[in-house]
């Protein structure tokens, strides 16, 4: 990998991303506003939205980004940019860790504006620091680009690339433990969770909600960040230069 390259690329997805405000709005105002609704429709119910209020709120960066990401880079494999530049000294590794950064940027603003927002606009209250929520908010942004990526690798059009949202993200909604408690499940769901990285999300941002020690919050992360990398290493390494 070159980081030169790998910067360039970077420059070049920023400045795409400058000419689509419609994706700008869906990655930085659709979390909020969703976030807001949700706090919306249980605004007449004390209590229920600061205790799901945390999920929610890493639960909805996590989709968006993995639905831009995907979509986005499998569009520059099928008109054949990526088949381009692979004519040039570019690496898949440096056109991979490009993108990841680019949209890695686009997650921190997502994570900031969002949490802002919940606890600020919406009023959600958490026992910890409002600057470990918003570190989580970011991991977890930062987790839905990087399967985004690797979600891209295998896809062959857009709508196939929406279509692993059943595969990748539904089971990790659904058995990370924002419907009940993960150790409630029955085991054998309880033991798919423990393989699933949004499990980890989730357990981090209820720790940061109930004022949790803080090897309770860091020790999810640094998981989930160990995942990412797998995942951008898995991305780089299955990169098709085209889908025909």
């Amino acid at each position: 990998m070159n980081l030169t390259r790998t910067f360039a690329t970077t420059g070049r997805v920023l400045r795409q991303l400058s000419h689509d405000p419609r994706s700008i709005a869906l990655m930085l105002i659709a979390p909020s506003l969703l976030v807001g609704l949700f706090a919306w429709l249980f605004d007449d119910q004390p209590g229920v939205f600061d205790r799901l209020g945390g999920p929610i709120l890493v639960l909805f960066p996590f989709i968006v980004m993995f639905l831009i990401t995907s979509i986005t880079t499998l569009r520059e494999r099928r008109s054949g940019t990526l088949e381009r530049l692979m004519t040039t000294p570019i690496a898949k590794a440096d056109f991979v860790i490009g993108y990841a950064i680019a949209f890695g940027l686009m997650a921190v603003l997502q994570a900031v504006i969002t949490v802002t927002y919940a606890v600020l606009v919406c009023g959600l209250e958490v026992e910890g620091p409002a600057w470990e929520l918003g570190s989580v908010a970011v991991v977890d942004a930062l987790l839905g680009t990087s399967l985004g990526l690797l979600a891209s690798a295998f896809a062959h059009t857009e709508f196939q690339a929406v279509q692993f949202m059943p595969v990748i993200v539904f089971p990790q909604v659904l058995l990370g433990g924002l419907f009940m408690p993960r150790e409630d499940m029955p085991d054998v769901l309880y033991e798919i969770s423990n393989w699933l990285p949004l499990s980890y999300a989730i357990d981090a941002i209820n720790a940061v909600t109930a004022g949790d020690t803080e090897w309770d919050v860091w020790g999810p992360l640094l998981l989930i960040f160990a995942i990412m990398l797998a995942c951008l290493a898995l991305a780089s390494l299955t990169l098709r230069r085209r889908t025909e």
